[in-house]
């Protein structure tokens, strides 16, 4: 389903993850909720060391990690600190409480609007080119990716660290998902500890998770 391209300071996690209803149909739990708290307990915490790493890794294609193409996580910090991040639905809750707690950058894609090249080609992870663009928000506004380590489906590049794109975003009917953590050099355990807390959280609403 995955093919990353090589890269030097990538510490990668995916899994796909099929709900037993469409998300629209389940309610965050109260539990999943809370963690939304930057004071909330939590089994991991985000520190300098983990926001320097994903900088750099955002860095290295040439990308510049800063203002309003900072990495989401440190959006997630700023906003929770703040008292403004909310509940959206069940998938998008779990991605943002482990990305505020880990502090990893973690984006999560609708698989069935994903789309696919001839013979159900896999979805690629690599750097994006010069000029490259796409619509985020549903109001239409578009950021520049050039130098932005993405994942790419048959389209282009649909999903990176920063914002993903708005044509493969989760909606009411989703039913299937693709979630990828941005890990840096030296985050590999992060990653992976953050990984299965994500996936232990969706499997406590009755989804299945599977390697990607």
């Amino acid at each position: 389903m995955l093919i990353v391209d090589p890269h030097p300071l990538l510490a990668l996690g995916a899994f796909t993850t099929t709900f037993p209803a469409a998300i629209g149909e389940i309610p965050s739990p109260p539990e999943l909720l809370a963690l939304l708290r930057a004071d909330a307990p939590a089994p991991m915490s985000s520190d300098d060391a983990t926001r320097a790493a994903v900088r750099d890794l955002l860095r290295h294609g040439g990308f510049k990690p800063t203002g309003r193409s900072k990495p989401a996580s440190e959006y997630l910090i700023k906003a929770a600190a703040e008292g403004f991040l909310g509940p959206i639905n069940v998938v998008v809750d779990a991605c943002n409480a482990v990305s505020l707690h880990s502090g990893l950058p973690i984006s999560v894609i609708d698989l069935d609007r994903a789309v696919r090249g001839p013979d159900d080609a896999p979805l690629r992870v690599g750097i994006a080119p010069a000029e490259a663009s796409y619509v985020f928000n549903a109001s239409g506004q578009t950021i520049d990716i050039a130098g932005l380590l993405c994942l790419f489906d048959a389209e282009g590049p649909c999903a990176n660290a920063v914002k993903d794109a708005q044509r493969t975003k989760t909606t009411p009917e989703t039913r299937r998902t693709l979630s990828i953590l941005w890990g840096g050099a030296g985050q590999r355990a992060r990653v992976d500890q953050a990984m299965a807390w994500y996936r232990a959280l969706l499997e406590s609403v009755g989804a299945i998770t599977a390697s990607a």
